[in-house]
This record gives C-alpha cells, structure tokens and sequence, in this order.
C-alpha cells in the first residue's frame, strides 16, 4: 500500500507594499502507510506552484509534524533502503528510549501516545522543512533531486504545509 494524499489550498497572504509579492499557503492531507516510507511530493508542490502562477520566488515545504521529515534527494529505489538502514542503525525501532518510558514520562502525553522515541531521533537529522527557489514558474532542481515527506513513525494522517512566495507574471 502506498500513502495517498490531498490538496487544498487557499489565498493566505497577499500583496506586500506596492509590490507584485505574493504568499500562498496550501495543505496536503497524507495518509501513510509505513515507516520508513518516502513519499515523493515533487509532483503535488510542481502543481501547486503553476496554480499559483508566482514566477520568482521560493517554495517552503513543512512537515507539521515531530516524527515526520521533509528532505530533497534522488528518487533511486536502493538509496532509499539504504537511508532507511542508516536511519534505523542511527535510531533504531527497539532501542532503549527514555521518551518511550511511560512509568516516567509525564510530558505531552496522549492516550494513544506510542513508543516512538526512534522516529523523534530520527528526524532530528532530517529536519522538517525544505525550500526550493522558483524560477518562470519552476522549481529549481538539481538533474536527480526530488522532494520527500518522510514517514518515521506509523501509518496515520499527516499534514504538508506548502507555502509559494513569489513575484507573479505572465506565464
């Protein structure tokens, strides 16, 4: 099974000055279905920057989300198993884990909270926001580079936060 998504998205900012700048923030819902799983968005942020017709500017890319990452690498089926070993080898699922301790954690804590500890650590290496220059209405890319929502946890509904800042013009 792979993760699904949905996009929606709305006018948030607007004008600044006396300029052309624009802001424009949009969601994409996720619905993972494992972890590790990468999810490559490239497509979903491409399609959001052309609705917004900014031209010049950036794109921020934000996971909402502590056990979730946002990264830019090469969509290359054995480099993502290999990210997933080093992750798993830097954090791994069973390791002994004070935030997993629930005799003595008492803070941010759910009823359904999990033993996760491992995806907490693990994301502190990724990171949970990417932005990519835009260019005539384009992202930016180097040859192989790609976006990634990065799944760390367990399957469940996560949030994208995608932002496009920019100078708008004919296309």
């Amino acid at each position: 099974m792979e993760a699904q998504a949905s996009v929606s998205g709305a006018l948030q900012g607007g004008l600044v000055g006396e300029g052309q700048y624009k802001v424009y923030s949009y969601k994409i819902d996720i619905q993972s279905s494992r972890a590790p799983e990468f999810v490559d968005v490239t497509d979903w942020v491409q399609d959001i920057v052309e609705e917004t017709g900014i031209q010049y500017g950036s794109v921020l890319v934000y996971t909402k989300h502590t056990t979730t990452a946002v990264v830019i690498n090469e969509l290359e089926p054995l480099l993502l198993e290999d990210v997933g070993h080093i992750l798993e080898h830097f954090a791994p699922r069973e390791g002994g884990y004070q935030h997993n301790d629930f005799e003595i954690r008492t803070v941010n804590m759910n009823d359904d909270e999990p033993p996760n500890g491992h995806a907490h650590c693990q994301q502190i290496i990724m990171g949970s926001s990417e932005t990519i220059p835009i260019m005539a209405n384009r992202l930016q890319f180097g040859m192989y580079q790609r976006i990634f929502f990065i799944e760390l946890d367990r399957p469940r509904p996560r949030q994208l936060i995608v932002q496009v800042m920019g100078v708008q013009g004919e296309n």
